[in-house]
């Protein structure tokens, strides 16, 4: 019997993995003609010619008008067809479980959001069911087809912030006894997709905010707990264990808070400087009565001097963790995030701009310093990519594996792929 030849299965890997690059660059450049898109894929013109034709043919892209006014004929627009493929993210925080429903295009179309005292196991599910139906009944039958996934995120090691956030000691074991992921996946019969709540944020930001700009960056996202991504190349590094680049653990100096407890060895972990818990903290031990961070813009004077005490030392302690971290990886940005509102958190930014100036060693590039615009709906945003990340996104692994269900190419194999 003769062997089959591998020839014709390497190609359509290529090919597979061509159709991702080319969406991914038009995802980045919005509207592009053939031309641009094939320079922002690192593909020539030819092969981009052919695959732009067969994705505009399958409904992925559209046509969104002519360039004109350039030397030759003018050049046809494409830009991702929004209609082509929805899906749900759900973003399960420590106060609340946020839910949003997006497009291909990244446009978040509606979005809902039940609060809680803390993330119990037995509520989370049913509130994240509930989230789920109220978004899938706000699309038409036709665009409910082409729902591709729920993508979840929530913090890991969720069970571990007992002591810090005043969770009850039964939630801690009932978060470990409890297979969230496997629970959807069987109550709503769909692909369900997970990741750090941090790490998905990141991926927000890649897709949809400052991180657009650079294919390089490191992402902290200044949460109840502080967590951190780094995108190389484009790609979200999560590393063998998921927890790549997470910083709550990362070593810089005691804290100057007035009050503050001595860390119990040579060094404080930042989560314990630069975590909004912390500020939350500190404002009710000097009397302001604040239980949640969106309580924060209202409060204006009253917050102060505290809130200006913890920003210092919140940015003194990024701004360590940044050198620290800027001496391993070689980044174009730092994207600072977070739950706080625009104004500290613009401070924040430029406190840790300030102190990196004063510290940075010679001999190390000092990457841009960005503010993020996407705030407490990163990781939701983000989880809603998940799928789209799944299906559509590019992946240096495809050309290393053999072709199967697991590696479909977006267009099938027949004519329109070929």
């Amino acid at each position: 019997m003769a062997v089959p030849s591998r020839q014709g299965s390497n190609a359509m890997q290529i090919r597979h993995y061509n159709e991702r690059v080319v969406l991914e660059a038009i995802r980045r450049l919005g509207q592009a003609s053939k031309a641009e898109i094939a320079r922002g894929a690192n593909l020539t013109p030819q092969a981009v010619a052919g695959i732009v034709d067969a994705l505009h043919k399958a409904g992925y892209l559209v046509q969104a008008g002519k360039r004109t006014g350039q030397i030759g004929q003018p050049s046809v627009l494409y830009e991702a067809n929004p209609e082509r493929a929805f899906s749900i993210g759900l973003h399960v925080g420590r106060r609340a479980i946020q839910a949003v429903l997006v497009d291909l295009s990244g446009k978040v179309l509606r979005q809902v959001e039940h609060e809680y005292p803390y993330p119990a196991p037995e509520t989370v599910p049913n509130l994240a069911l509930e989230a789920i139906a109220t978004l899938e009944a706000s699309l038409a039958p036709r665009q409910r087809a082409r729902l591709l996934g729920v993508g979840v995120t929530m913090p890991y090691f969720l069970d571990n912030w007992q002591e810090e956030l005043g969770f009850p000691a039964a939630l801690a074991q009932g978060w470990r006894d409890f297979n969230f992921p496997r629970f959807l996946m069987a109550q709503t019969r769909r692909e369900v997709f997970f990741e750090n709540d941090a790490s998905a944020a990141a991926t927000a930001q890649l897709v949809r905010g400052q991180g657009m700009a650079e294919r390089n960056f490191i992402y902290l996202y200044l949460g109840t707990i502080i967590g951190g991504g780094l995108v190389l190349g484009g790609n979200l590094e999560t590393g063998p264990n998921g927890n790549a680049a997470a910083f709550n653990t990362f070593p810089v100096s005691a804290s100057t808070l007035p009050g503050a407890v001595p860390p119990a060895g040579p060094f404080e972990l930042l989560q314990h400087r630069a975590s909004i818990y912390v500020l939350l903290r500190h404002l009710r031990a000097n009397g302001v009565a604040i239980d949640r961070i969106g309580d924060l813009a209202g409060l204006g004077e009253a917050a102060q001097p505290w809130l200006g005490q913890w920003e210092d030392d919140c940015a003194a302690a990024l701004a360590q963790a940044i050198i620290g971290a800027l001496s391993v990886v070689d980044v174009e940005a730092i994207v600072i995030d977070g739950i706080l509102p625009p104004a500290p958190l613009a401070r924040i930014v430029a406190l840790v701009g300030a102190a990196l100036a004063r510290l940075v060693p010679s001999g190390l590039m000092m990457p841009k310093l960005r503010q993020g615009g996407l705030g407490p709906d990163g990781p939701a945003i983000g989880a809603a990519l998940l799928p789209f990340y799944a299906h559509f996104a590019p992946n240096n692994e495809v050309l290393a594996r053999k072709f199967s269900a697991e590696a479909k190419p977006l267009l099938g194999s027949g004519p329109a792929a070929a």
